[in-house]
């Protein structure tokens, strides 16, 4: 199995991209979470990505943006199944990184969690795009509204050249001057203060997104080939 022929297809099965990293990549991931940590005999990571319809973003109510980021998880997860089915049948074995939780690392004082490899770097290093200021993925056609999933497999396969023609508006500090909480640091996000006001617990106990204004604002919403609707 060639990389052209998984991503032919991924495409064919629903992604909007997909890359290869190699795992000589991941070689400064935290132990414990680095590709061979999850499954040893792990070559290649394979990321894929779909775009959120991107009016959700824009509801005034919690509701649909909440639904759709959801639905997009099931998307990711369904792709990446069958993804290996597909090697599956070319021979090769791999296993999935779910799209969202569950978490195996949390930090209940801090409200820090960790999945058990980082998707967003998994796709900056798979060349699909950039960490924003915000350290949210952006995807240079499709811009921070799209969610991603990875499979790990034990084929080598020819990984893509990094992202270095693009980056974030210079001087554009935006996600940063408009977080509500302060969250937003030079490297990193205190996932304390940004928890205690993007999710919120409902009487029945549904979890909602209550905050997106980093993504919302974000000139590269969209990416570059489309202008945002700025909110």
């Amino acid at each position: 199995m060639t990389a052209n022929e998984l991503k032919a297809y991924a495409h064919s099965a629903g992604a909007m991209g997909c890359g290869v990293a190699s795992i000589d990549r991941f070689g400064s991931a935290p132990e414990g979470f680095r590709p061979t940590d999850i499954f040893s005999k792990c070559q290649s990571v394979v990321v894929t990505f779909r775009q959120m319809p991107a009016g959700a973003i824009l509801a005034e109510n919690p509701i649909p943006y909440t639904h759709a980021a959801y639905k997009m998880y099931e998307e990711m997860d369904r792709l990446s199944m069958d993804l290996l089915r597909f090697c599956q049948t070319m021979g090769v074995d791999g296993v999935i990184i779910p799209a969202d939780v569950p978490y195996l690392y949390w930090d209940d004082e801090n409200k820090h969690g960790r999945g058990i490899l980082s998707l967003k770097h998994a796709a900056v290093q798979a060349g699909l795009g950039i960490m924003g200021r915000s350290t949210i993925f952006i995807n240079r056609d499709y811009g921070n509204m799209v969610y991603l999933g990875a499979i790990l497999i034990d084929a080598q396969l020819e990984p893509d050249p990094l992202i270095e023609d693009f980056a974030c508006p210079a001087g554009c500090d935006r996600c940063r001057q408009n977080c509500p909480q302060q969250a937003i640091g030079e490297k990193s996000v205190n996932q304390k203060l940004c928890r205690e006001r993007s999710f919120f617990q409902t009487g029945r106990g549904w979890d909602l997104y209550n905050c997106n204004a980093c993504r919302r604002l974000c000139p590269l919403r969209l990416g570059l080939k489309k202008k945002p609707v700025m909110a």
